[in-house]
């Protein structure tokens, strides 16, 4: 994302990050010169795409789980890229004034492009996605108001971007595997996202005014 460094707490704790086999890529496309803001992009293109597939289930049903499969595929592929952006950008040494608009601008896209899709996807309640939709977007300002008001970034869940795609990603499968079993696997999914957010909300509005009044944000 030719981003600034950041900071260790302005990162996102992803486990992934200090795997042996992301560290090796990152450093094969950081030495093939690749543009970490270009993976932004790309991320935010699967994103589009998966939104895209999640509606496609309910138009077209009769390829229904192939949609679905396709969805959650472009899903793991928009959170590699995350995952990517920011070490080839380490790794290349590559940094720019505008790198932490690629960082945050294609997430938000994503995030509302996905889970709209979600809402609008076979057996689900478009509704709860616009509400989820909006929810995650919230989530993500209360993290980002957390640096600006002088603090940390905030990346506590139980409902964090990892854990909003995790399900997603579950229910797209279960509709793959069972749908006769689960055909309202996606409005949970949505139910489940909308209230992580708000408990996530609270959680980090908590953690960052503890911080700011000079404590622990340990509970």
């Amino acid at each position: 994302m030719m981003a600034p460094k950041h900071a260790p707490g302005e990162r996102r704790p992803i486990r992934s990050r200090d795997a042996g086999w992301a560290r090796r890529f990152s450093a094969w496309m950081a030495g093939r010169g690749v543009n970490p803001n270009m993976i932004s992009i790309a991320g935010m293109l699967a994103g589009l795409g998966a939104g895209g597939a999640l509606v496609m289930t309910a138009q077209a049903p009769d390829q229904a789980r192939w949609w679905w499969l396709l969805g959650a595929l472009l899903v793991q592929v928009r959170l590699l890229a995350n995952l990517f952006d920011g070490m080839v950008a380490i790794a290349s040494d590559r940094a720019s004034a505008v790198g932490e608009l690629y960082n945050e601008v294609p997430d938000r896209v994503s995030d509302v492009a996905i889970l709209l899709g979600l809402g609008a996807a076979a057996g689900s309640n478009l509704h709860l996605g616009y509400i989820a939709a909006c929810a995650a977007v919230f989530v993500a300002y209360v993290r980002a108001m957390g640096k600006v008001a002088g603090g940390d970034q905030e990346f506590c869940g139980p409902m964090a971007k990892p854990q909003r795609m995790f399900l997603v990603t579950v229910a797209s499968l279960c509709a793959v595997v069972a749908p006769a079993a689960c055909p309202r696997v996606a409005e949970w999914a949505l139910a489940i996202i909308v209230a992580g957010c708000a408990i996530t909300a609270i959680r980090r509005l908590s953690r960052i005014a503890k911080i700011l009044k000079g404590g622990s944000r340990d509970e």
